[in-house]
Order: structure tokens, then sequence, then C-alpha cells
């Protein structure tokens, strides 16, 4: 292989995302100390490009301007250039996108924004191309004009530069929005949630379309709280409608990013760990709350993808995956008839296709990407055939195209691995090993917070990412959040007290680091000895992921139940007071608070299981207890203590015995499942 021609400063990074840029003939620069102090003494203005490794058009804009030789000259004559992998640098990315929001009125990635050298925005947009096209400039024409503004407009910029960091600055919480929590809150976010549903596809709004994991779990809770029936159906409709969908991986499991159409057919090809934990525990939640086997279906084959392709063998997880494959999107993913009958012969290719709506034509770019429109049923009986045959051509199908399909180039994968998507990650693989008896998804829960405590927790301090036996910047609250948030979850998957201390531990050290003591009313996305940025802001919508301020305040208030240690909830109370009127307006930018706001006000049940977690009628109660659908629960089980809930309680005859308190008050101990469901009042979940 030949050496490359350019080589810039991107060359000793360890993120994917910036290696793919370390050989533009752009003179690129990490954000650093280095490339700021340049800035200043050069007086020239920094291109801020910000993007992540699995992002199509971050791709697309590479290859047009990175690459290209004449863009790269005036990007190094007149700029000093400086490229961030957002995934690594999530306070950057949170920054300068308010700022692209605020001055353009939406956002995205590829993020190009100008600053000054003491970091100020005073121009910004995504995407430019490198022709006029689309409304838009061009790239060179967008750098040259910014670059004369900045030569002979400097007191406009400066000004601009300023009032865009004051309403960046600008605090999102006011007085004015503050309410108690309370069931009625829940009850308008309810209903304004649903004001937006799709009644013909299922989800939110209008194409392109996410996946609304955290809505759908809001909507399942607020279902359990009021009966209110279309709750059920638009979860269960949009879980339906996204499992059949091509934004579903129909062969290899696992969802891709979002559909770019409202049917949820034709996918961004990307597949994030994300994106894949919280829809996995989406699919769990709601198998438990229907019994639908679609649901378990999925949920197993979104986990077991990530297993075969998304963890490391040290126990971690991998950031995404990429839409493209060859210099093309989505072709890893895409089929003909031809292949299709190739490997399944004429008659089952047929009906293969018939099921999966494969036409010769295609549906994209002249293949297909494999959906589902109507039920095995239906297609069995349209080709003239009987079911149970159809069924098991489609499995022995899938299994002929998964093996085809990886023996084709595989899309490139960015390795790196984030501690709050991990979290993230071992929740999920925690409450599946509980609700399923899977001791398997136990093992790699136990293997991932094993590797996030021994890699990514050194000298007192979490770090944020880890690649290549090196361990990147100090960790975010997401970071310290998600993993609480996991480590909680895994207690009750294993009932090993260490776990609950670690989340303890790691508590402790979040609320010295990112508490706002002055303002009281939530934590820092940095922490307080990080570097000093244009703000130190503070992320309270729930987005693609959680925000750190949702999970921190649900996690605490998970371990001041489980625990008993109430000076754990005054944070989530701080937070939730400061909210509840704001959420109440905009319940779609706070689905997972509002989780937390019912968990707070929905009398939560503490359930302690007096006996060895590993004998048989132990495990019996425990199954009752985990195979249900108790969204607000925390559970205990031991006979060595350890953990406050087991203290005091006794069992009953030397038999396991459970315990099942709330509000303050304790039911009388049972020792058998049929009592216990009467306890949990399991007759209460089931569905008109």
């Amino acid at each position: 292989m030949s050496e490359p021609k350019y080589t810039n400063s991107l060359v000793n990074e360890t993120s994917p995302y910036l290696l793919q840029h370390a050989h533009n003939p752009v003179h690129w620069y990490p954000w650093g100390e280095e490339a700021l102090l340049k800035a200043r003494r050069e007086d020239k203005p920094i291109l801020l490009s910000i993007g992540y490794s699995a992002c199509h058009w971050c791709h697309v804009m590479a290859h047009e301007s990175f690459e290209d030789e004449e863009t790269a000259r005036l990007m190094n004559e007149h700029f000093i250039n400086i490229k961030v992998d957002r995934e690594e640098r999530p306070d950057l990315d949170t920054i300068y996108m308010t700022a692209v929001q605020l001055t353009t009125g939406s956002g995205g990635w590829p993020m190009t924004v100008f600053l000054t050298p003491d970091q100020m925005p005073f121009y910004c947009g995504t995407y430019f191309p490198p022709e006029e096209k689309y409304g838009m400039p061009s790239f060179r024409q967008v750098l040259l004009a910014v670059a004369k503004a900045y030569r002979e407009k400097r007191e406009v910029i400066s000004q601009d530069g300023a009032s865009i960091v004051t309403e960046i600055r600008r605090p999102f919480i006011s007085e004015a929005v503050r309410a108690d929590p309370n069931e009625e809150i829940l009850r308008r976010a309810a209903s304004g949630l649903s004001a937006n549903y799709d009644p013909q596809y299922g989800g939110f709004g209008r194409a392109p379309k996410f996946p609304p994991s955290m809505a759908l779990s809001y909507l399942m809770r607020s279902w359990l709280r009021e009966r209110e029936k279309r709750y059920l159906e638009m979860v269960d409709q949009t879980l339906t409608n996204m499992a059949c969908g091509g934004i579903y991986d129909q062969i290899g499991g696992g969802f891709h990013r979002y559909s770019v159409d409202a049917q949820w057919l034709v996918p961004h090809f990307e597949k994030m760990l994300y994106d894949n934990a919280l829809l996995s525990r989406a699919y769990l939640e709601g198998y438990l709350l229907t019994k639908n086997d679609l649901y378990r279906r999925v949920c197993f084959e979104t986990l077991d993808y990530v297993i075969r392709e998304m963890r490391t063998p040290e126990g971690g997880f991998y950031s995404s995956q990429d839409a493209d494959s060859e210099g093309k999107e989505g072709l890893f993913f895409l089929w003909t008839v031809g292949e299709i009958k190739s490997l399944l012969g004429e008659e089952d290719g047929d009906l293969f296709c018939s099921y999966f709506n494969v036409t010769p034509q295609g549906n994209f770019e002249g293949r297909n990407i494999l959906h589902v429109t109507k039920s095995v049923g239906e297609v069995a009986r349209l080709n003239q055939t009987d079911t149970s045959s159809l069924l098991a051509i489609i499995e022995r199908g899938r299994q002929l195209l998964f093996d085809a399909r990886e023996k084709r180039v595989r899309p490139g994968r960015d390795e790196k691995i984030l501690t709050a998507w991990n979290g993230l990650m071992l929740r999920s693989f925690a409450e599946a090993s509980s609700s399923f008896v899977r001791e398997d998804y136990r093992d790699v829960a136990v293997s991932n917070a094993e590797f996030l405590l021994g890699r990514m927790f050194q000298n007192g301090r979490l770090f944020r990412s880890h690649k290549d036996g090196r361990t990147g910047a100090g960790g975010y609250l997401e970071d310290y959040a998600f993993l609480v948030d996991g480590l909680i979850s895994l207690y009750e998957a294993t009932f090993d007290p260490r776990w609950v201390r670690q989340a303890e531990d790691l508590s402790d050290l979040m609320i010295r680091g990112f508490w706002d003591d002055q303002e009281d009313n939530g934590f820092y996305f940095t922490s307080g000895d990080h570097e000093t940025l244009i703000h130190r802001p503070k992320e309270f919508l729930d987005n693609a992921t959680p925000a750190g301020n949702s999970v921190a305040a649900h996690a605490l208030l998970r371990l001041a139940e489980l625990t008993g240690d109430h000076r754990w909830r005054k944070y989530p109370e701080a937070i939730l007071k400061s909210l509840s009127g704001i959420m109440a307006q905009h319940p779609s930018a706070f689905p997972n608070m509002l989780c937390a706001l019912d968990f707070y006000v929905g009398r939560p049940r503490e359930v302690a299981v007096i006996g060895r977690p590993e004998e048989e009628k132990t495990r019996k109660l425990l199954d009752r207890i985990f195979g249900e659908y108790l969204p607000n629960k925390v559970v205990a089980c031991g006979l060595d203590g350890g953990i406050s809930l087991l203290e005091g309680k006794p069992q009953i005859d030397g038999d396991p015995t459970v315990y099942v308190c709330e509000n303050f008050a304790c039911s009388a101990p049972v020792t058998d499942p049929e009592a216990l469901a009467q306890a949990l009042h399991l007759d209460a979940l089931k569905q008109d």
C-alpha cells in the first residue's frame, strides 16, 4: 500500500471518525490548546466541523469538500480547522449545536460552525454542497464570504458572536414553569404526547421518523395508571410497525437509526448502540405488558445482534456501524429477487419474496429492503399454501440470507467504547436476563460492568471513552448517570450487593462533580474541573438518548427506594419540581423525565425476597415478579443482608418469603407465587 499523500494532526487520535480525516489535505487539528492557541496567535477564525463515524452526510461532505485540494487550500489559508467527534465530546456538540439551532432554526450533522479565536460562534450551518444547489451556497462560497467578513467586519462579527453566546447561556428553567409534581401533570403530558401521534403508521410526527422508545415507555406507564385504551393501541401499533418495517434488520436483527419516510420502510442504515439499547428495553416492556411474542422475538434478536456484532472480547460494546459499505448506502442490507431465488430455489424463493415484499423493480435504488406488510396467515392464503410450511420457508430463508450476507463486505464499525452508551446497554441486558431468565444475558451484563469499572474508572474518576488501550477524557454527567442506572438493574439481575455499592459510590461522585449547588435545580453536563468553555450547559431534553438529568433523577429515585437512604431523593425532587410545569406543556421533549416523574408520584413497590436467589423456590417467586409489567418497583433478594430493604424481615417456616411494601407500609409476607400475585396486584395488569 502506498504512503498517503497528506497527513495531519488527527493521525495520533483514536476516534475512528477523526482518523477518517487524518489524510485529508485539510490541516485538521483535534480540539485542544494547540489549535486554540494557534488561532489566537495568528488571529484566524476557527472552522469547527463536528460529526460522527456512522453519519452518512458527514462522509458525503468529507468526500466532496475535505478531500478536495482546492477547497482544502482555502480552508488552510483562511482558518484554523478543528475536527471533533461528537460522541467523544458531547459538551462541544451540545454548545455549538445550540448555536446552530438558534441561528438557522434547525440542526444536524455534519455541523459546520465558524468561531472567533476565543471560541464564540458567529456563523453556523450543517452540510454545505461543493456547488450551489438545494438552495444553498457552495462550501467554497461560504469559506470565502466568512473569511472576508472576518477581515472587514470584525466589530459586527464580535457583536454577533456575543449575542449568540448570550442566548446559549440563557437559563433553560424559569420560575414561571415550576410546579409541584403530581398525577395531573402526568395525565396532561400523556394526552399532549398522543396529540402528535400518527394514526396510520404509528410513531410521532411526520417523516423522517425516529424510533420513539422513551415515549412508548411513558405511554405504557400512562396506560397502567389511567387505563386509557388508546395509549396501549399507540404502543402496540408503533412497536409492530417498526418491527415489520425496513428500520428493523429483518435478517440480522437490530434497528437502523431512523426512517426517512413515515411508514418505517426506508431507513438511514447506520446502527447505533444507544438505539438498540433503548429499543430492546421498549420491546421487553411491550412484551411484559401485552405478551405479544413478536416483541419478545425482536428483543432477543436485537440483543443477540449486539452480542454478535457490537461486543468486544473484554465485554465492552462498540458504538456504531456505518450506513455505507463499498461506497454505497445500505448495500450490505439490500437484496434482489435473483439473489434470493439462487439461495432458496424458485418456489421457496417466490414465497419468501412474497412475505418480505421483494420485487424485481425493488424499493431502494433497484434493490430491496425487506419488510413485512401482511401476516404469515394472509400470505399463505394468497399463495395457496399452509401457514406452517410458509413459516418454515421464512426461517430457513432468513438463515440462508444471513449466511450469504456474512460473506459481503461489511459496513465500517466505530470501535470506540463509550461509558454512557454502555450503561444503557448494560441495563437492557440486565433487565432481559431478569424477565426472561436468560443466564447468558446476565453473564453479558456482568462482563460489561466489570469492564466499565475496571477500564473506565481510574483513580476515583469515571472516563468517557476507550479505544486501542487508550482511555479518553473525563466522563460527563450521562456517563455517570447511565452507568449508575445500569448497575442498579444489574443488582436486580444478580442480587450481588457490590453493584449497589458501586452505584452509590458513583452517585456520590456525580453529585459532588456535577450538581448545581447555586440554583439547586439540576446537574451540569460537565464536571466542575472540566476545561473552561464558553458555556457550562445543563441538558434536560431527552433526544436520541435520554438526558443525563432524566436518567440521574430516575436512577437516584430507584437507589433511594432500594437502599432506604432517602438523601438520594433530594436531587431528583429538585429536578422534577423545576421541570414539572414545562413537561406538561412539552411532553415530547421529556419522555424519559416523565418516566422518572411517574416513578416519583406513583408509589413504587419495594419488593424484598428473603431467600437464596439460586434456589428453585426463590426463583419461582422472582420469576413471578420480573415476568410481569411492573415498571415502578425495586427488588432485593438474599439472606445475608447487605441491602437495607432486606433487613429485619424473617422467613416464614424456613421458606423463601416476599414482603411487598409501598407508601411506607408492607403487606403480609407471602411464600407462594399466587399469594405474591395478589400482593403485587397483578390482576390489575390484565387488559380490558
